[in-house]
């Protein structure tokens, strides 16, 4: 038989912790939107789903344990679209049925030339240095980037512009990928260039069914994901 004091908190305690640390307060019914130590500690010593005694300094050991630490939040913007769950829901389902059969698409852009900060060896107080822009002789140009789910690939073109044309050339390319003429899904958001009738039209013919993001939920489109590498390197 094994000495020592019994263990106060368990292992159940630790994941409701954490999980109700990494919970926005309001979803809980607390009339704040932020955790504070002290407010963490009354919520959990004091609630209806899972009472858990603890100290300021054990949960700040805890949660310290499990990786969680207090950091400064990102911009949000909720989504007001109507039919934003049934949209997400459709997403969720083409990608987890089909998806060697689901692709995405989106522009991004303008791509431009620009000077990017370094290092290298000067004298001191004396560094290097670069002017902060340049001419744009030659206008800015966008990226219409395709991403097969499947396939894990992504290929695009580097265009002029955004438009209903250059989108309908991506959404050929993509259904040249599976051209065996059964049908494909695109994910991609609401922009009036995606949705014209020339581009419905032709959709329908070529059974392609284009799955449409909720308002100011670009996240929800997976191509998103790759964007940002390619940001970076242009």
């Amino acid at each position: 038989m094994g000495g020592g004091r019994p263990r106060l908190i368990t292992t159940d305690d630790v994941e409701f912790i954490v999980e109700t640390a990494t919970t926005r307060p309001e979803t809980l019914g607390e009339p704040f939107t932020r955790w504070s130590i002290r407010k963490l500690v009354r919520y959990l010593n004091d609630n209806e789903d899972h009472v858990v005694e603890i100290g300021r300094e054990r949960l700040r050991q805890i949660l310290g344990a499990n990786g969680v630490t207090f950091q400064r939040t990102k911009t949000w913007k909720e989504s007001n679209d109507p039919d934003r769950d049934a949209k997400l829901d459709r997403i969720d389902h083409v990608i987890g049925e089909y998806p060697d059969r689901t692709f995405a698409f989106d522009e991004f852009g303008p791509l431009q030339i620009r000077p990017t900060q370094g290092s290298g060896w000067a004298p001191v107080t004396r560094p290097q240095r670069q002017p902060a822009n340049y001419h744009k002789l030659h206008g800015v140009r966008q990226f219409h980037g395709c991403y097969s789910i499947g396939d894990d690939t992504m290929w695009g073109v580097v265009r002029h512009r955004k438009s209903a044309v250059n989108t309908l050339k991506a959404l050929r390319s993509i259904r040249a990928a599976r051209p065996d003429g059964e049908p494909i899904y695109v994910i991609l958001d609401n922009l009036s260039a995606h949705k014209g009738v020339t581009i419905r039209r032709w959709a329908e013919r070529n059974r392609v069914e284009l799955c449409f993001t909720p308002t100011y939920t670009s996240w929800a489109n997976p191509i998103e994901a790759h964007f940002g590498p390619l940001r970076s390197s242009c």
